[in-house]
């Protein structure tokens, strides 16, 4: 049943902020969306930013495990790896009010340190995961660079005014990881590119590092 509250509360959560945006989001609000008790929702988290941070980490874990269900059970670790990059690049775009909240958050130096909550563990399993079938020698550490330059990619997207279309970055990100073009879910056709130095591409098996 504890369980059962905090979905309906992290689903609650990602629909208003979804309609509404954060700030006019109140902890209220989710509540009554969930359909529970005010007081249950400050018992299970610690405030709006922190139900934020969770609900956010909770949509993105979710879309990649489905997303990666849905592949063949013989797909390739660069396959795997290309579909986990553009579910999350492609949330900054079917989700942009949860997603730009969830990154001004974290960003604020005001507003306390990035949390590593159930939900993020999930998803950072999920992403050393594919790291790790595609060959990282670290991937905790390679973990790492991902997720921030997915961070990185979604802010690109999301930046009020001078928004970069997805396809462009999306190629970097494929770029460092030699990952096909074709592989995933393309946004259209691919931009051009000019051959550029440091690209790493696929790690050799036998290498100890990321």
């Amino acid at each position: 049943m504890r369980q059962r509250s905090q979905d309906r509360i992290l689903q609650a959560t990602v629909e208003l902020v979804d309609q509404y945006g954060y700030a006019r989001t109140t902890l209220g609000d989710i509540a009554e969306r969930a359909g529970l008790a005010r007081g249950l929702v400050s018992y299970y988290f610690d405030g709006k930013r922190l139900l934020m941070q969770s609900a956010t980490h909770r949509l993105m874990h979710q879309a990649l495990a489905t997303a990666l269900d849905g592949l063949a059970a013989d797909a390739t670790p660069e396959a795997r790896l290309a579909l986990g990059i553009d579910t999350v690049l492609t949330l900054a775009l079917t989700h942009p009010r949860v997603m730009r909240s969830h990154l001004a958050l974290i960003l604020d130096p005001d507003g306390g340190a990035f949390v590593q909550d159930p939900e993020q563990r999930r998803l950072g399993a999920i992403l050393q995961g594919l790291l790790e079938g595609w060959g990282a020698g670290d991937p905790v550490a390679e973990h790492a660079v991902l997720r921030s330059a997915l961070m990185g990619g979604c802010i690109g997207v999301l930046l009020p005014g001078a928004a970069l279309p997805l396809a462009p970055i999306r190629a970097d990100l494929f770029a460092r990881y030699g990952l096909d073009w074709e592989l995933g879910t393309p946004p259209g056709d691919r931009p051009d590119r000019r051959p550029g130095p440091g690209k790493p591409g696929r790690p050799q098996r036998s290498g100890s590092g990321a």
